[in-house]
């Protein structure tokens, strides 16, 4: 059986075969006793050594001295936290499970160094499937092949045959189809560029095999969904790699096909195969989103899934020239980028949803898309209390970073976008826009709230990959030295924040998560070593012992004792 059919057959019986929460081989406990870490402890995340934490029936019932939580818990089940450092449950604050675990079943395009290169993965895939069958990839950049230039459908149709084949670019908003993918969705010369989205073209107008943002939907609606099963599984095996990684609790940035998603969650949660918290934004586009205002937010069913805010987006992304600027691009001239929704429509959808007592969080990159979703919030009576957000806030106006502060807004950033981006953001953007540019620091000192995360799959689900770029802004060789834009780097217990407390408060949920404190649930994430004093250069290395929510351990690193 070769990798391909063998990798399908696992995903289908990981769909029939459910695990426990606990999949670490550890029991859950009512009564459980982390010994001897150095614990981020209380509300400002102070590293206090020798400490122990008593949990009970998952939530913190006390942190102090060891032999005073021996006193209090002589019976409890003990975690040996000697030599490792507890720090409160890592949240990412942008995330998108259900494509991860999509990326985990189809073709990874990440790190090819070419058209050619990414044509040469599918191939391969090509050669395991039955003919005409379709072919789906993820992670391919232009901004990392020599020239830059956007890929061409004939690069594919050279390997792939009677294969329709979409590949996703690595931030979801673009795409490369092959002829028959394209013949199969009817796109041609005479198809129109749709409202939000672009149709890459050869000089004779004919489509070139790159679709940008709204216009993705003429192939992408083509391609047959995947079964339910399928779907489940993708899930699960997506929930148990975030997991490994010290993550507790993710906030879902909208996915396809939303209701039979959260249905799905659900019935994770009631076979107790869920792993992680997650708070789902819903999208605005959801046909249910109008009996969803109506009947009002789902609130930790389950203890892992709450559903309490709306995605919408403003814009399109810098790599693929989408997100909208306020003045034209360096390195493109001719265009601004994309508002993908009309103004009017962000401020309803943000007005009806206030109203209902859900939050809206609004994807916007470029200047002039934070400055309509800003716009929009002001127009609709938001009010600091309502948490809304702006995704992204790669790009803005120093005008509207303190705006942004001054209303409340939280920024939901992702630091490995800046460090993924630095090589080519100022030919994008230009020096003088830098300034406004993934500008954690600034967004800081002007008072706002900052909410971490990573955006998975567009860049690694691991955390501490994401503090280390907030903390040094190099790549993971070093460079820059001291950092590409190093006046807006943050500090390691800002990062750690940024990821816990700050995430927290972006979900309404600082009361119960966020901090290591008593009555709040247990959720930890115990790394090796002492987190605080290991060189900022080593911390995209660090090794994550046990995942822990709610008392229960969901990851056992398979070398800890």
């Amino acid at each position: 059986m070769n990798r391909i059919a063998l990798a399908l057959v696992l995903l289908f019986a990981a769909a029939c075969t459910p695990s426990k929460h606990a999949t670490s081989g550890i029991p859950p406990s009512d009564l459980l006793l982390i010994d001897g870490g150095i614990v981020w402890s209380g509300p400002n995340q102070k590293p206090s050594p020798n400490t122990a934490i008593v949990v009970r029936k998952g939530r913190i019932e006390f942190v102090g001295p060891i032999a005073e939580a021996r006193r209090r818990a002589p019976d409890a089940r003990t975690l040996d936290a000697n030599g490792m450092t507890v720090l409160p449950g890592l949240i990412d604050s942008h995330a998108h499970v259900d494509n991860l675990g999509k990326m985990l079943a189809i073709v990874d395009l990440r790190g090819t160094t070419s058209a050619e290169d990414a044509a040469a993965r599918v191939a391969e895939r090509a050669r395991s499937l039955p003919a005409g069958s379709w072919i789906e990839g993820r992670g391919w950049d232009q901004n990392s092949w020599p020239g830059q230039q956007y890929p061409n459908a004939e690069s594919l149709d050279r390997v792939t045959g009677d294969h329709p084949v979409w590949l996703t670019r690595v931030d979801g908003h673009a795409a490369w189809a092959n002829s028959a993918a394209m013949r199969a969705a009817g796109v041609g010369r005479s198809t129109l560029d749709p409202s939000g989205g672009r149709i890459i073209r050869d000089d004779a107008g004919n489509p070139t095999g790159v679709f940008i943002d709204n216009a993705k939907e003429l192939v992408a609606a083509t391609i047959p969904p995947p079964s339910r099963d399928i779907r489940k599984a993708r899930l699960r095996m997506a929930l148990e790699n975030i997991a490994a990684t010290g993550l507790t609790a993710v906030h879902e940035a909208g996915s396809d096909a939303s209701e039979e998603v959260i249905a799905l969650y659900r019935e994770l949660i009631g076979e107790r195969t869920m792993p992680v918290r997650v708070y789902y934004m819903l999208p605005d586009d959801n046909p249910k989103l109008d009996a969803w205002l109506a009947s009002g937010p789902l609130v930790d069913f389950g203890d892992r899934l709450t559903v309490r805010a709306v995605k919408i987006y403003a814009d399109g992304a810098l790599g693929s020239r989408g997100a909208a600027l306020l003045a034209p691009y360096h390195d493109e001239p001719s265009t601004k980028g994309l508002l993908v929704t009309e103004p009017g429509r962000i401020e309803s959808v943000a007005k009806r949803s206030a109203d209902a007592g859900f939050q809206v969080g609004a994807h916007a990159i470029g200047d002039r898309g934070v400055q309509i979703v800003l716009d929009a919030y002001e127009r609709a009576g938001v009010k600091p209390e309502d948490r809304f957000r702006i995704e992204h806030f790669q790009v803005a106006t120093l005008s509207d970073i303190e705006r942004l502060a001054k209303e409340g807004v939280i920024a939901a950033m992702q630091p490995t976008h800046a460090t993924s981006d630095m090589p080519w953001a100022e030919d994008r953007i230009g020096a003088e826009r830098l300034a406004g540019a993934y500008a954690w620091r600034k967004v800081l000192d002007a008072g706002g709230r900052l909410a971490l995360g990573s955006d998975f799959p567009v860049e690694d689900v691991n955390p501490f990959f994401g503090i280390y770029s907030a903390v040094t802004r190099q790549d993971h060789d070093g460079h820059p030295p001291g950092g590409w834009l190093p006046s807006e780097r943050i500090t390691r217990a800002e990062a750690v924040r940024g990821f816990s407390t700050d995430a927290a408060y972006a979900a309404f949920e600082e009361e119960t998560r966020g901090t290591i404190e008593a009555g709040k649930w247990a959720d930890f994430t115990i790394v090796d070593g002492d987190f605080a004093s290991a060189p900022s250069s080593e911390i995209w290395k660090t090794k994550v012992r046990y995942t822990i929510v709610s008392g229960e351990v969901v990851f056992k690193a398979p070398s800890t004792p």
